[in-house]
């Protein structure tokens, strides 16, 4: 075990934060860590970190257990250049090896060779030296620091270049490339993938899958979670509770157990309630009175369970629409957009939206797609080419920046100010759906935390009644349960909607069409994000078979054109299929995982005393776990079908 915290509790002030929050991590273990905004969990890795004290519990970490901790984002401060500041990490290292080239140095001098046993020294502990250094990877110094910077996305960064000419968001991820070269024995992240565009949070969890150490991780990024993380620790109501699995494993759990307890819950309360209104009508008989008072101390000695909390209260909102549009909402052609210096952009954009059309607009950081958006909304003019809107068209736009709220207005005042002709208890309600009651509606817009920021937006927006939604990176701030409020109410919008998201869960659930942006135009793709990928592998694929038939192409008759023709049907039909037999192993796979832990749940149920003791209950609870038994026999038969 590296690490183990025991019934931490942390207030400030009155107010408390966290009152029985406990973990354990083992090596390599990977922990996702999740609540709702607010609920803890940065407070809480601070405290894991040393960072901040705590009010009570115990905190247990093996001595020799390096502790590696990001803040969110905490972007870093130096006045080194990228290369030089990487370098530093290794500072022990480097140490080591200059003493190595100090005792080559000195071996060569004519003194030593001529003392043979000041040279046998001297050799001893340069081999020991080097041993050292090679054990602990100072071989592999320049090929890490220059592996991690182009996957962070700086391989195209001159290495001279100084750190503090860069932008927050390069600063941010410029230190998470500096703590993964760390490699610390436990790695914290808060939040380490704000600020990442698609590829490179593909190659982060790539390399964390692989990294060394353990891994406590806080995110509201689903599909990064899902992809790396085998526990889940959730804060909520200020506790703290381990679920095995990744989150879609987790939220499977959770429902679950909500569902069981409720039922425990609600045939207690049948017993409690025919207990006491047998010794009602039977207390004052003197025929029954000595059943009615054996009732009666059953109910009091019973030990009464707490009906369970159920879920949070989450924001709730929908988007409606006032007029529908027509049937050409938007057609840009042969955009072109330069920087002031005169440098391109991008060039030769074009793509249409027709009504009630869900578009993800996609492309690498810097590539522009913000910088479009506002092109299309008219923030900013375009070099070239033609934006025209069809006719009924009323945007509403979503800037990531929230540049449209005003820092010295109240959350009152900035709704009330875009909607007067509303009524204040109309605007209270809205902020009601959006969880901002009593004295929060009193807050300055400068005093909210992002994810209040972002729902004070939103709040705008839905009120607005537009029929055309442009939306820039609306889930970042929006913690994992406002998410799904965002996608819900998106999925019944009656509109048309044209988003960016680094999302990639967020981007599946919601796009029916993908505009890739690129420098010299848009690629388009029909489905969502993994569709997209399986296509642009497709092509890839498609280009390298037709690389190698032209390396390979040489004069021959009609019949063996015809021939290699069929053949690369063929390969290309195989291939298909081989995908499609993956995706559905994987499918099967996560549906074996799902079954064997509600086997082991029902399982565990009938060991429990107010169980086995109730036969409905576990007539109940055995047919529930004979039909799972019987599923995961089908699913794997299917399974070993398909591996086999």
């Amino acid at each position: 075990m590296l690490l183990q915290a025991n019934a931490i509790q942390k207030s400030y002030g009155v107010k408390t934060v966290l009152t029985n929050i406990s973990i354990q991590v083992q090596e390599r273990e990977r922990i996702g860590l999740v609540g709702v905004n607010g609920a803890g969990k940065s407070t809480f890795l601070k405290i894991l970190a040393g960072e901040m004290s705590y009010d009570s519990g115990e905190m247990f970490k093996a001595k020799e257990t390096k502790i590696g901790y990001l803040a969110q984002n905490s972007g870093l401060q130096s006045d080194r250049t990228i290369w030089d500041e990487m370098l530093h990490v290794f500072a022990p290292l480097l140490a080591v090896e200059q003493e190595l080239r100090e005792l080559e140095a000195r071996m060569a001098e004519p003194e030593v060779l001529a003392d043979e046993k000041e040279y046998d020294a001297t050799l001893k502990r340069y081999a020991a030296k080097s041993d050292w250094f090679r054990e602990q990877g100072g071989y592999e110094i320049q090929a890490r620091i220059r592996g991690v910077l182009h996957g962070m996305g700086f391989g195209d960064f001159a290495p001279d270049t100084l750190i503090h000419t860069l932008s927050g968001g390069q600063k941010t991820r410029l230190a998470l490339a500096r703590i993964l070269l760390q490699s610390p024995d436990l790695l914290m992240l808060d939040e380490p993938t704000n600020y990442l565009d698609i590829p490179t949070l593909t190659w982060l969890e790539g390399y964390l899958r692989s990294y060394p150490g353990a891994i406590l991780v806080v995110s509201h990024d689903r599909y990064f979670l899902d992809a790396l993380v085998g526990t889940i620790y959730e804060i909520e109501r200020h506790q703290s509770k381990r679920y095995a699995g990744n989150y879609t494993r987790y939220m499977e759990l959770k429902a679950a157990e909500y569902e069981i307890e409720m039922k425990m819950y609600e045939k207690q309360q049948d017993e409690i309630s025919k207990l006491e209104d047998f010794v009602q009508k039977n207390i004052a008989r003197a025929s029954t009175t000595k059943r009615a008072q054996s009732r009666r101390k059953a109910l009091e000695k019973m030990d009464r369970m707490d009906k369970p909390m159920g879920e949070l209260k989450k924001a709730h909102f929908s988007f409606e629409v006032e007029q529908t549009t027509g049937r050409d909402v938007l057609s840009v052609q042969d955009l072109s957009v330069v920087f002031d210096g005169g440098r391109k952009l991008f060039e030769h954009v074009g793509f249409d939206l027709k009504r009630s059309d869900t578009v993800a607009l996609i492309g690498p950081n810097g590539i522009g797609k913000s910088t479009l958006l506002k092109c299309l909304v008219g923030q900013r003019e375009p070099f070239a080419g033609s934006i025209r809107w069809g006719a009924n068209v009323k945007i509403g736009y979503y800037d990531q920046e929230q540049t449209g709220l005003n820092p010295t207005n109240t959350v009152l005042e900035e709704l009330w100010g875009a909607y007067p002709h509303l009524e204040e208890a109309r605007i209270r309600t809205v902020l009601g759906n959006f969880l901002f009651s009593g004295e929060d509606v009193l807050k300055r817009i400068s005093a909210l935390s992002g994810g209040e920021k972002a729902r004070v937006s939103l709040a705008k927006l839905m009120l607005l009644k537009a029929n055309v939604l442009i939306l820039d990176e609306p889930t970042n701030h929006l913690d994992l349960f406002s998410k799904e409020v965002l996608e819900a109410s998106l999925m019944d919008f009656d509109g048309t909607l044209l988003f960016i998201s680094h999302d990639r869960y967020f981007l599946n659930k919601m796009a029916e069409r993908i505009v890739e942006l690129t420098p010299s135009g848009a690629n388009h793709f029909l489905g969502n994000y993994d569709e997209y990928l399986e296509k642009v592998q497709e092509i890839e694929e498609l280009k390298a078979e037709e690389q190698q038939k032209i390396a390979n192409d040489k004069p021959a008759k009609a019949s063996d054109a015809v021939e290699k023709s069929g053949n690369y049907e063929q390969d290309k039909q195989a291939k298909r299929e081989e995908r499609n037999r993956q995706r559905r192993v994987e499918q099967l796979e996560q549906d074996i995982t799902r079954l064997e832990a509600e086997i082991a749940a029902f399982e565990s149920e009938l060991t429990k005393p107010e169980v086995y003791n109730d036969y409905v209950m576990v007539q109940d609870i055995t047919t529930k776990l004979e039909e799972a038994k019987q599923q995961l026999e089908s699913v794997f038969a299917e399974w070993e079908g398909l591996v086999g």
